[in-house]
């Protein structure tokens, strides 16, 4: 039985973030810091970024939401693009998701960024995208995954404009977009397929 690639990855994650709580250099080395990037090339922090969070609560809420949707996600791609193919959708997302912010904050000493939102949020997107009508648990409460997805982008796009708070809402928009448009290419007719799923509700 091959060990799901899904919890290798929330595996990694949590090592590495519990590592990072305990120790501030490992923090320091891998949190997304414009000025390291800039003038020290550490480009490897466009990853590594992804692998570390601000505490226990944010690094729960993104592993729980990988682990919900990581696994149904992996066995749709794996026979695709493989298994090598569907770590590096995860990775690719992680970069693909801050590239944006890390542009627009290059030269800001102050800025800083973590966590694995905008990889999970590309793994959830694609699963909403397969599945609109799947149900999603809010606060214990179903809500179809097409209205949640919805919500969602309406939500990071507003609160990213307002930026207001130190949530990254602009990884989410752009890792939620990365998402999709990966299945697309995987699958073209997935979006046909979608569109057909949304004239046809089943809730469930």
């Amino acid at each position: 039985m091959n060990l799901s690639l899904t919890w290798i990855l929330i595996g990694l994650t949590v090592l590495v973030s519990w590592q990072a709580f305990n120790n501030r250099r490992v923090l320091e080395r891998l949190i997304l810091w414009p000025p390291a990037i800039e003038r020290h090339k550490q480009f490897d922090r466009l990853l590594t970024h992804g692998f570390i969070h601000a505490d226990w609560q944010h690094l729960l809420f993104n592993m729980i939401t990988l682990y919900f949707f990581g696994s149904a996600v992996e066995r749709w791609f794996v026979p695709y693009i493989g298994q090598i193919g569907f770590v590096l959708f995860y990775l690719s997302a992680i970069v693909i998701a801050i590239l944006p912010t890390y542009l627009r904050h290059r030269h800001d000493s102050h800025y800083r960024s973590l966590g694995a939102s905008g990889a999970v949020s590309a793994v959830l997107f694609a699963f909403i995208l397969v599945q609109p009508w799947s149900l999603i648990f809010v606060f214990f409460l179903p809500v179809p995954a097409i209205v949640y997805a919805v919500a969602y982008v309406g939500y990071s796009i507003w609160m990213d404009r307002q930026g207001r708070d130190n949530v990254n809402h602009s990884a989410h928009l752009w890792g939620a977009g990365y998402g999709v448009l990966f299945t697309l290419l995987m699958e073209p007719r997935a979006g046909a397929i979608f569109l057909q799923q949304l004239m046809q509700p089943t809730f469930g």
